[in-house]
């Protein structure tokens, strides 16, 4: 049996759950309930089927779906044979998806029910996906081409293959928006994950195996999926919702006396709008943890009053395997450090540097840098631009912030150019990119534009080609059928020249500016 002090793969904490509390829940998921023992078992069946199909050590298998429980024993059985799961973002579009796909070279795909008709659309555009396998109960309900995925898994043997190979190799690929226009695989390894969940754990303190952990963030999403991997690390019972929905997030908490949470803020805010919420019993709830974009001051007040408990917020990548920065619940008391994002964490080392690596004096701005074993392996497949992100052993995040003198760093712009809305990136480029391709466009230029609900939506502002005309409606239209719904502007302007500098650059400062006004910071 492994015990905690020695786990050097991200599954060794099912096997020690499997053998200590094999009985006890480890998911919940519409009313399926999987036990620990369970969820190594099945993980087992997976990683052997996964060989049986050919999978080699380090080769890509990737998952299409909401969130479902399935998920957890497909990535690890992947883990265990030594394979990479990718999660694919359900919000992107067919031509999106097939990108991912290829650009990973994923052998093997697990699919839902709902997007069974999007994967057989692009399934002649797959170069390298030899196993299709259909994410439903039984073959009666899915298709006839491809297995179902419980008729598959069981009939594998439930021997545990040890393929992991090294603590150093990659375990997880999620894929970030790219800033060229296509989202690039972040390499996540098993010592990223086993190394910084021990020390997170230690930063924020009180989690214990009695704990029940609600997931509802996507886990495509590293937010999500760390959260998830958190709670099955400690051996809590996992309650995974399919994606959020506050009433739901509500009526869960209230069933199941639920006591740790993780939201973006956007949820947040959902939460607090959600008809009967005041009234709903959430004195369970010990922790709020909140990230991936800033949260509104007053939001936060209204939330920290409702829920009256520890709140916490976190600061973070993907390339970071999540949070590097953590705000403590006695910060939370109405004071400057609320609109902080915290101190850096004890397993990462943190610097805002200038233009020439040198560090920056508290309250001056700066790019923010991050050093430690959190650190991503670098970029799937793009050399240069992990040599780039990774210099000298430190990751260079594109965010803009300062520290000030008592060691608290505050978010105040981003290097790159990047909208972040309800906690998904949006890279302009990526939208511009889709938008160029409409024959009436003679110019794009997309921005983030401050928002109540998301904290920031996108903004196309287009630049009619002469003699054409074009509607908002059109615009969006077009982009639908290109990207993923929440990269799609949610407003277009209409000019007639886009500022530009000498050597031709769009100015996105120019244009962002009058719908800031009045903000004290260029992230909502």
């Amino acid at each position: 049996m492994v015990s905690p002090e020695k786990y050097q793969f991200m599954a060794d904490p099912i096997r020690h759950h499997a053998q200590v509390r094999g009985d006890k829940a480890a998911l919940i998921f519409e009313g399926r309930e999987i036990s620990y023992r369970q969820l190594d078992q099945r993980s087992n069946q997976v990683a052997n089927g996964l060989l049986a199909a050919g999978v080699e050590p380090g080769q890509r298998v990737a998952i299409l779906a909401k969130n479902i429980d399935l998920f957890f024993e497909i990535y690890y059985g992947a883990t265990k044979a030594g394979a990479v799961l990718v999660p694919v973002n359900f919000r992107l579009a067919a031509p999106e998806v097939a990108f991912v796909l290829n650009d990973a070279a994923a052998k093997v795909l697990f699919v839902t029910d709902e997007y069974h008709d999007l994967v057989a659309a692009i399934a002649d555009e797959l170069s390298t996906v030899s196993l299709i396998v259909s994410l439903t109960v039984t073959s009666q309900d899915g298709r006839d081409d491809w297995p179902a995925h419980v008729d598959w898994r069981d009939a594998q043997n439930t021997g545990d293959p040890h393929r992991e190979g090294s603590a150093e190799a990659t375990a997880l690929q999620p894929y970030s928006s790219g800033t060229t226009g296509h989202p690039k695989g972040v390499e996540m390894t098993h010592q990223n994950f086993v190394q910084f969940v021990p020390h997170a754990l230690a930063d924020w303190g009180d989690w214990m195996v009695e704990d029940v952990s609600l997931v509802a963030m996507p886990l495509f999403h590293v937010g999500g999926c760390v959260w998830g991997f958190i709670g099955l690390y400690v051996g809590t019972t996992n309650i995974l919702l399919p994606e959020v929905d506050p009433p739901v997030i509500l009526k869960a908490i209230e069933r199941h006396g639920i006591t740790q949470v993780f939201f973006v803020p956007a949820v947040i805010l959902f939460l607090l709008q959600t008809p009967g919420a005041a009234e709903t019993d959430v004195s369970s709830v010990r922790h709020v943890m909140y990230g991936a974009s800033p949260i509104p001051y007053p939001v936060l007040q209204r939330a920290v009053k409702m829920f009256n408990c520890g709140f916490a917020q976190l600061y973070g990548l993907t390339e970071t395997t999540g949070a590097v920065t953590y705000l403590a619940p006695e910060d939370h008391d109405g004071g400057e450090k609320m609109k902080s994002c915290g101190k850096p964490m004890r397993a990462a080392t943190v610097r805002v540097v200038d233009a020439h690596d040198q560090d920056c004096p508290p309250g001056t701005v700066g790019e923010i840098i991050v050093s430690g074993n959190q650190v991503m392996k670098g970029y799937w497949n793009l050399a240069a631009e992990t040599a780039k992100a990774i210099r000298n052993g430190w990751f260079y995040s594109g965010d803009a912030g300062y520290f000030d003198g008592d060691g608290y760093l505050y978010i105040h712009d981003r290097v790159k150019d990047m909208i972040v809305s309800g906690g998904e990136n949006i890279y302009p480029a990526e939208v511009e990119s889709a938008l160029a391709g409409h024959e009436g466009i003679a110019d794009v230029a997309v921005i983030g534009v401050p928002d109540e609900k998301w904290g920031e939506t996108v903004k196309a502002i287009i630049v009619v080609k002469p003699g054409e005309t074009l509607t908002a409606e059109e615009v969006m239209t077009f982009a639908r059928a290109r990207i993923g719904g929440f990269k799609i502007p949610r407003s277009v302007d209409f000019m007639d020249e886009l500022p530009r500098n000498p050597s031709g650059k769009i100015l996105k400062r120019v244009l962002r500016e009058p719908y800031w006004r009045g903000h004290d910071r260029q992230v909502n």
